[in-house]
């Protein structure tokens, strides 16, 4: 099999040699779109070179989001750009298990390179290395709320850089909230199916969960009322824009009645935002309805990628200081190389056209799904990560789930989002933006109506 060879006529370091060889063979179509370039060692072999050299080119190009790398599989020229600039994901072949249970951002080589632009640049900037080996100190983290703040603010989500915190992620912000807000035994409300993650935090930290009902307008706010005058509760956390895991959205008319059931009764909300969708999707945020008595928790993880543990709260000034010394407890301070690169990621543009490439994708992704799904009882958000996908007849969601697991598609079961002793719907979500490209959620989308179609539940066997 013969292999792609450069010709290395320049002077100067061999790698750059060679990434620029490389990048002139794509420009004039040598390295067509999709192409897999020779792998290191036989190039390095055949250019008498280390495959040293050859690795440090390839990353070099990659840095230039010209290629992207394929764990297991290598390096591949990526697609032609967009109008913005943006390149599609050019996926490898896909076997074994495609893994849709987690809510991931759509994978983007992307997110390697720009960070590795980031990284690249914060090492040579000495400042910005002396921060990062040092604690924060507070007109370190002055430029980074400043840096959030514009950012949101310019996302339709305005805040006050005095009114934010930074934190470690959406996680650590809900974390916070509920150690600022209650104590041991203390009782925190939320929908009956809810974020696995705040029932897990609730529970180490002690408190008592209220179940609320809701419907396809969100929170009941009425039954809110009735479990408030029964046992009262100190707080209430939800996810207006998309709820977790059936992707409702809380209508403006319950938005007002809950604030007003908030002030009436005194108690605060505790805002999700951290599943961030298009500002045409959102509604009026909690916080700007009650800015007295509402935290609004958002992260970076949902755009930048899952590693980048980076986000923000919104308080009122009069709750921050029981908010940072919370935070003191837990971590001291987040890492100030961490909030330094998504604060540079912000504020550089790079975040933006990430996010405009994601809801692109979300959108393509989102149509295979209505197709694939269209006679089924499926819900959808724009520029949402999951649908929730309501089982038809009789089938019952574990063993679904427990066949899909066995056919190599991963769901979440409705379990999973349970508040208390609340009784799990027969349902499922699938979190489409997980699959590592389109044609992997393509095969998981079949193998889902497959069995759907085929897997008749068992008769009963006992009177």
């Amino acid at each position: 099999m013969t292999i792609w060879i450069p010709e290395l006529s320049e002077d100067g370091p061999r790698y750059r040699a060679l990434a620029h060889a490389i990048e002139r063979a794509i420009d004039n179509g040598e390295l067509p779109p999709g192409e897999k370039l020779p792998p290191q060692r036989r190039l390095a072999d055949t250019l008498k070179v280390t495959v040293g050299t050859v690795t440090r080119a390839y990353a070099l190009v990659e840095q230039s989001g010209r290629v992207s790398a394929q764990v297991g599989s290598g390096t591949y020229v990526k697609a032609e750009q967009n109008a913005e600039g943006f390149s599609r994901v050019i996926g490898a072949p896909h076997d074994g298990l495609v893994d849709l249970g987690m809510s991931l951002p759509p994978p983007h080589p992307e997110r390697q390179a720009t960070l590795g632009r980031f990284l690249s640049e914060i090492s040579a900037d000495p400042a910005a290395l002396e921060q990062a080996t040092h604690y924060p100190l507070d007109d370190t983290m002055a430029t980074h709320r400043q840096r959030y703040a514009d950012w949101l603010s310019h996302q339709g989500l305005a805040v006050d850089p005095d009114e934010l915190l930074v934190t470690q992620g959406g996680t650590n912000g809900i974390a916070l909230a509920l150690s600022a807000l209650l104590s041991p035994n203390d009782r925190l409300a939320a929908e009956a199916l809810s974020y696995p993650g705040v029932i897990s935090t609730a529970r180490q930290q002690s408190l008592k969960m209220v179940a609320v009902p809701f419907d396809d307008e969100g929170i009941d706010v009425t039954a809110l009322a009735a479990r408030h005058e029964r046992t009262p509760f100190r707080a209430l956390y939800l996810m207006p824009e998309h709820h977790n895991p059936t992707t409702v959205q809380l209508s403006e008319k319950r938005r007002e009645a809950l604030v007003a059931l908030a002030r009436e009764r005194d108690f605060w909300l505790i805002e999700d935002g951290v599943m961030h969708l298009p500002q045409k999707a959102r509604g009026t945020p909690l916080y700007q309805l009650a800015p007295e008595r509402t935290i609004f928790v958002f992260s970076v993880a949902k755009i930048l990628g899952g590693g980048m543990r980076s986000g923000v709260m919104r308080a009122p000034v009069a709750l921050m200081e029981r908010l940072r010394t919370s935070l003191r407890n837990q971590c001291w301070a987040p890492p100030a190389l961490m909030t330094d690169i998504a604060g540079r990621w912000l504020a550089s543009g790079e975040a933006d056209r990430l996010l405009s490439w994601q809801f692109e994708e979300l959108e393509a992704r989102q149509v295979m799904v209505r197709e694939a799904l269209k006679d089924l009882d499926m819900h959808m958000r724009c520029g949402g990560f999951y649908a929730w996908l309501v089982l038809p007849g009789e089938h019952r969601a574990a063993r679904l789930v427990e066949t899909l697991e066995q056919k190599g598609v991963r769901v979440a079961p409705a379990e999973a989002f349970c508040v208390g002793s609340t009784a799990a719907p027969q349902a499922i979500r699938i979190c489409l933006s997980a699959a590592p490209d389109r044609a992997a959620l393509a095969q998981a989308l079949n193998i889902i109506v497959e069995t759907l179609s085929q897997n008749t539940p068992p008769r009963w066997q006992t009177v």
